[in-house]
This record gives C-alpha cells, structure tokens and sequence, in this order.
C-alpha cells in the first residue's frame, strides 16, 4: 500500500498521507512523493485545485524521528536533511500556481503544522490538533513555520506557540485564524471536496492570477500590486474563459471553462 495516495477526480487533485500506524509521520521516500506529486500537479492542465489530506484520522505528526538516526551526525548533515530532503515540499508548494487546500483531522505537529501552513485554505474536523512541537524535543521550526505563522497568527501569538510548543484544539485554531472552518469528523471530507469543486469549476487562469496576486502582494507596496494586478487584469480580460463567463451570465447559464 503506497505511503502517499495521489488521485484525480473532477480537476482535483488529491495527495493523502497513508501512513496511519504513524500518524502519518513522514519518511524522505514520502518527501520525494510528495514533492513530485505537487510539480505534477503544477504541470498538469487537466488539474486545478490540490487537496493536501491525511488517512486513519490524523494529518500529519511530523517527521518520523526514526529519520533522524539515519543522517550524518555532523551540522551539514542536519542541514541537508532540510534543504535536500525536507524542503522540496515546501519549495514545491511555493511554485504551486493553483490553489492549495488542506483537511486536517487528529494531528498536525511540528513539520506536519508546518506543511498545513504551506497551503492557501485549512479546513479542520472538531478532532483536529495543531502544535509547533519542535521545542519539546529540543529543535526549532525546520520547515517554514518560523516564516509562515507569524503572517497568518502574528508574530506575538506565533512566538508564543512556537516557544511553548502549546497544542492547540480546532475551535482555538479557528478563532487565531490557523483554519477557515471547522466540521465534525465525519463531515470533513464532504467539506473539503464541495470548496475544492466550487474553486475548480471557476476560470482557471483568473483563479491563479489571483493566487499570484494576493501572494506577492505582500511582499510590494500598493502602487506595486495595482501595477501588477492591471497587468493581470488585461491577460483574463484577453481569455476565452472571461468570455465564456460574461456570455454565461448574459443567457443566464452555467460557464464551462477550459482554461484558457
């Protein structure tokens, strides 16, 4: 049975850590999966939306602590770890033009938080956890979460979680703004599929731009972002998908966009 599940199904694809017995802790065969299955993704015009999931009723506790007894036990050696191995995830979820959706149920700990922040939307079941656990075995946040959750929580709160290592339940999440929604258990993949269906139905091209937009919007200035979004903006405008949506809406009909 793969350790990393990858289907298609209606312009969403899904990536599903299968490694239940482990909380789906992850190995670096997994990372390689992982990674290549984000640049396929990127790369594949027949899929829209991806959809990053956990079997067995937990997302991702992190990586397997087994990992750590097999690098070279020097300072480079645990730098690699990172920057050969664990980091192609994230690099290649930076690169992900389309949009990124998480459901997250039982935990997301240390890196499995970490690579929950690396998507655009998270949706979490009432069972789901979140802990920047780094500091309690002795580490700091190795895979973004030192980047990635002060622009989502502050840098107040995120220096908190990340120094206490605190785990944090859905409704808490909800409320510092970690997820978007919270469902039951047993709702939550229904949840998660109807958002990414709704996103996936919508023009693809305008829908990346923007992602593009709002992405290195904050990192510009205004004057910037108008700039750049007016560039955009003249590119959908020019599509035969904008087309599409303004004569759909003129005969009162449904769109079928192609992407282009």
């Amino acid at each position: 049975m793969a350790e990393i599940e990858y289907e298609v199904v209606d312009h969403v694809a899904t990536i599903r850590l299968n490694r239940p017995e482990r909380k789906n802790a992850f190995t670096l065969e997994m990372i390689d999966t992982w990674a290549n299955a984000l640049t396929d993704a990127e790369h594949d015009p027949n899929i829209r939306v991806v959809v990053l999931t956990g079997a067995g009723g937990s997302f991702c506790s992190g990586v397997d602590l087994a990992v750590l007894d097999t690098i070279e036990p020097t300072p480079l050696g645990a730098k690699n770890l990172l920057t050969k191995h664990v980091h192609k995830v994230a690099h290649a979820a930076e690169a992900l033009s389309k949009p990124y959706l998480a459901a997250i149920s039982g935990d997301a700990f240390g890196a499995g938080m970490d690579m929950a922040l690396l998507t655009d939307i998270r949706l979490a079941s009432e069972s789901a956890r979140f802990s920047q656990a780094y500091i309690r075995v002795g580490l700091v946040p190795g895979d973004g979460g030192c980047y990635l959750l002060p622009r989502i929580v502050g840098t107040a709160t995120a220096l908190q979680l990340m120094w206490t290592g605190k785990v944090v339940g859905a409704q808490e999440a909800f409320s510092l703004g970690l997820v978007s929604s919270v469902h039951p258990d047993d709702q939550l993949d229904e949840a998660i599929l109807a958002l990414a269906t709704e996103i996936a139905h919508q023009p693809p091209v305008a829908v990346q731009m923007i992602k593009r937009s709002a992405k290195l919007g904050e990192k510009h200035d205004l004057r910037t972002a108008l700039d750049l979004i007016s560039s955009h903006h003249a590119v959908v405008m020019s599509t035969e998908d904008s087309r599409e949506a303004r004569r759909a809406l003129a005969e009162k009909r449904p769109a079928h966009f192609v992407g282009s």
